[in-house]
């Protein structure tokens, strides 16, 4: 009887040791909310980065109902028709959320700006504005009232106040840096504007000259050296369009431009398995052409496409980089279905030159679907009975796609990482106020104790299944009926309002990572 005693906790200390060591592969990144004039996480000191394209105003007329601008590539209006004007809204977010102030507007070319909103023009001189904000009115427009042709307005910059002498030299908000840093990745499939992409040739690409960073995303300049500034790795989402010529020269931008000590993360663009986006009837056109997929089973095309562009995307980078040292090659699956991880592997042997299978292991919370299709049911439910649900079910589940999908990345030695993951509280209710109530439940459910503790049991599993880096959906964002995705919604946000913010990095300090924010 002893000497089974003994062998039992010899097998308990072995499986204990062996889980120690999974979850020392594991590691926090994050996914960055996307560039809009929305944008609540205000990485940028120069506001105008995440301006709205220029809208055709005409006056007496109906909100947007100018005539066609003239635009050049850059985005700069280079002409407008008399009695019109072109305009662009910043800061468009509520509740105060993003400093007052004098900001300083700097403009190169001869024309006329004029402000509208919560700003106010207290001083100028050419090339150069100070403007009075007020956020408690919420968010503000720039307007070109006149330009000359010969000479047309552009490099528009508006700089948050105290940055007028350092914007040049240091793009990034100290309060957005200091919250990333230490983060081990950051994916920037929103910075890059990945789903529906229009991008295909270098020449389309967002440059540091571009009018706005909000139309095809931020220039892999400032992707690159926020990368360096927070010492963490950069998940590049190539675009499902985007030729050979693009992949390449991408690729020798950030060989060149990036600490040669950084890892970087290579993906064939986002979720090319799901039937929502562009990209992934793209994938399937192009399978279907190729050969690869059957004519009655698109998706199957797609998933076999995804293995072939992403074999060819991995070759260019490693000619560029010289070897594939440097480079995490990930192959994109659906966290839901291990099929479409096995078809993508080993297709054509993909596997063999990948180093990671990515999931999104939600822990999935969407009404209207599955279990949850009947939302009249949970309509009534409190904050507690709908965490009570979201802890039994949708964590268990999430875990279980965790395992199914370690097995299959081990079966074909890869890593198995999270491209995105946490809750996925979503109301898809038809009726309008159902969804509204839903909604409100969920939000409360989002800032309640619980959802910390939730996430604590969450990380800890993904570390327990093997699970390598897990890059959280998403960082900083304004909630809203299609969810509660940001860990917190506000860039002046306090950790201590956001018990899953809170969870997340406290996992990533235990992990090693150096955070310095408080919980």
């Amino acid at each position: 009887m002893k000497s089974i005693v003994s062998l039992s906790l010899l097998l308990v200390a072995l499986l204990a040791d062996n889980a120690l060591g999974q979850s020392q592969t594991a590691s926090l990144g994050i996914n960055l909310s996307g560039p809009a004039d929305w944008n609540t996480e205000l990485p940028f000191v120069d506001v105008f980065r995440m301006s709205r394209p220029w809208i055709s105003q005409r006056e007496g007329a109906p909100w947007g109902k100018g005539p066609p601008l003239e635009i050049d590539e850059l985005g700069w209006v280079t002409s407008l028709a008399d009695g019109c004007f072109a305009e662009s809204m910043l800061c468009t977010i509520g509740d105060g959320h993003y400093p007052g102030g004098i900001y300083h507007v700097f403009y190169e070319g001869d024309g006329e700006l004029a402000f509208g909103g919560s700003a106010k023009i207290v001083a100028q001189q050419p090339g150069r504005i100070q403007i009075e904000v007020n956020p408690d009115r919420g968010g503000f427009s720039l307007q070109i009232r006149r330009t000359n042709p010969k000479d047309h307005v552009r490099n528009i910059h508006v700089i948050m106040p105290g940055f007028e002498d350092t914007w040049q030299n240091d793009p990034f908000h100290p309060t957005f840096v200091d919250r990333w840093r230490g983060m081990a990745c950051v994916r920037f499939m929103d910075w890059m504007h990945t789903n529906d992409s229009e991008v295909a040739t270098w020449t389309e690409r967002p440059t540091l000259e571009h009018a706005t960073f909000s139309r095809h995303g931020v220039a892999v300049e400032w992707m690159v050296d926020l990368c360096d500034h927070i010492d963490a790795a950069p998940w590049f989402c190539m675009p499902h369009r985007a030729d050979d010529d693009y992949i390449r020269r991408f690729a020798t931008l950030v060989f060149e431009r990036m600490d040669p000590d950084r890892k970087v993360y290579i993906e064939y663009s986002n979720e090319v398995w799901n039937g929502q986006f562009e990209q992934h009837r793209y994938a399937a056109e192009q399978g279907a052409q190729l050969g690869i997929g059957p004519a009655d089973r698109p998706w199957e095309a797609a998933w076999h496409y995804t293995a072939v562009r992403s074999l060819q995307i991995f070759a260019i980078w490693e000619d560029v980089f010289g070897g594939h040292d440097r480079l995490v090659r990930v192959l994109p699956s659906q966290a839901a279905n291990p099929h479409v991880s096995e078809q993508v592997l080993s297709f054509r042997d993909a596997y063999k030159s990948a180093d990671a299978l990515a999931i999104a292991p939600y822990m999935a919370f969407t009404v209207g679907r599955g279990r949850l299709s009947d939302a009249d049911d949970i309509a009534d439910w409190d904050v507690d009975q709908l965490l009570d649900v979201f802890e039994q079910q949708s964590l268990p589940e999430a875990v279980e796609r965790m395992k199914a999908s370690k097995k299959v990345a081990d079966k074909y030695g890869v890593e198995l990482i999270a491209y995105e993951a946490g809750q996925h509280m979503v109301s898809m209710a038809r009726d309008q106020t159902l969804t509204e109530k839903l909604t409100a439940t969920m939000q409360e459910a989002n800032r309640h104790p619980r959802m910390g503790q939730i996430y604590d049991q969450y990380f800890a599993a993904w570390g327990e299944s093997g699970g390598g880096i897990l890059a959280h959906f998403s960082s900083i964002s304004k909630w809203s009926r299609y969810g509660s995705w940001g860990l917190m919604q506000f860039y002046d946000d306090s950790a201590e309002n956001y018990p899953k913010f809170a969870a997340a990095i406290r996992w990533a300090r235990k992990l090693g990572q150096d955070i310095e924010l408080d919980e």
